[in-house]
């Protein structure tokens, strides 16, 4: 991501940038390291999922960072906030973090009724609001995107299952959508992970700890989306989806 977001033009350069953290601390969670690591690389806003609480330091930090979101539906006891209007480089945007139930083992509350409590507040505030629903289901996010759109948001991003869909497209002439984002690391690998351990377990069925995928040749994940700043509609959606050589680009 780092190396992505360093080759970019200023006028290719996002105005804000959002990613999906829950993974980013060897797969598992996110430490406060990392989170620092990721706002040094460019990233404004970071989400998480069903995986935000894998590194326990994150219960003592997450108070003190700012720019980190938990899914707005896990049970009000969580620390930290699910739902936060940010202002970046004069730009005010408000973020949704939600999570899926459907295959999910998760308890959290519907993220029908959490989305629903969440968007007033936010649009006193802003007009453009985007949504990142951490879900297994494709019908799920489906779903609670044209309920989204209906609501009044402006874009609409699907994370967790690490493979990014083809379904880009602007929802009832209002919002951005797209399933899944996908992911950023090791190309080839199994959904980021090392290929050999991912067989072990597969064919095996004996327990296998699966280590992230090492590896200079890394796939970029990503969706931009064009929203106007005025009305909150998103006017265009481009997916991203780039193969780089990070010895092309690091010291």
């Amino acid at each position: 991501m780092a190396a992505y977001l360093k080759q970019l033009t200023a006028e290719q350069r996002p105005d804000v940038v959002i990613a999906n953290g829950e993974n980013v601390t060897h797969g598992f969670g996110l430490s406060e390291g990392h989170y620092q690591d990721l706002l040094a690389s460019g990233v404004d806003i970071v989400t998480g999922g069903n995986h935000i609480w894998d590194r326990r330091e994150i219960v003592q930090y997450i108070a003190n960072a700012p720019q980190l979101l938990r899914p707005a539906n896990m049970p009000a006891s969580m620390p930290g906030t699910g739902a936060k209007v940010f202002e970046i480089r004069g730009h005010k945007i408000g973020v949704i973090n939600l999570m899926g139930q459907v295959f999910m083992g998760s308890n959290t509350t519907p993220p029908w009724e959490s989305l629903e409590q969440a968007i007033p507040a936010v649009k006193q505030q802003t007009p453009v609001l985007f949504v990142d629903f951490h879900a297994e289901a494709t019908a799920e996010k489906i779903s609670l995107a044209h309920f989204a759109s209906r609501l009044g948001v402006s874009a609409f991003v699907g994370t967790h299952t690490h493979v990014q869909t083809a379904d880009d497209r602007i929802l009832n002439d209002r919002m951005g959508y797209l399933t899944d984002a996908g992911f950023n690391g090791a190309y080839n690998s199994v959904i980021g992970m090392g290929v050999d351990g991912s067989l072990v377990r597969l064919k095996s069925l004996v327990p296998q700890r699966l280590e992230v995928a090492d590896s200079d040749v890394v796939q970029v994940n990503a969706v931009q989306f064009t929203v106007d700043g005025t009305t909150g509609v998103c006017r265009g959606v481009e997916r991203i989806n780039t193969v780089m050589n990070l010895a092309n680009y690091l010291p």
